[in-house]
């Protein structure tokens, strides 16, 4: 049992390199494969979040969206989420996954995995 949790665990911690953080500019999102997800990474500020790349509406591309501040507004049907958190802004009734991101001598590292809801 513990051998499963360890396992799931070390999976959990995988990040795969994306892109230079200078790739991202503040203000602005770029989409990326990462494992077997799209995932959209929105620079607020020089803060990197990642969401998936999917509007839970139709599936529009987030990344296309337009950010202002740490809200993604969906390009297709219009649709906002907080890019922090992956919550709808309009409602409590649609959320994205998100993921890990973190930076680290100049690279954007982005988890494999969504982070659980919480």
């Amino acid at each position: 049992m513990r051998r499963e949790r360890d396992n799931a665990a070390s999976m959990y911690d995988e990040f795969e390199r994306v892109a230079d953080a200078s790739e991202v500019p503040a203000g602005t999102s770029k989409a990326f494969a990462v494992g077997r997800f799209e995932v959209a990474v929105f620079n607020v500020g020089g803060t990197f979040y990642g969401l998936e790349n999917c509007c839970p509406h139709q599936g529009g591309p987030l990344a296309d969206g337009w950010l202002e501040g740490a809200q993604i507004t969906c390009p297709w049907h219009a649709w906002c989420f907080d890019v922090r958190d992956g919550k709808m802004t309009l409602g409590d009734f649609a959320r994205v996954p998100r993921f890990a991101v973190k930076e680290l001598d100049g690279a954007i590292l982005v988890r494999t995995e969504p982070e659980p809801y919480v």
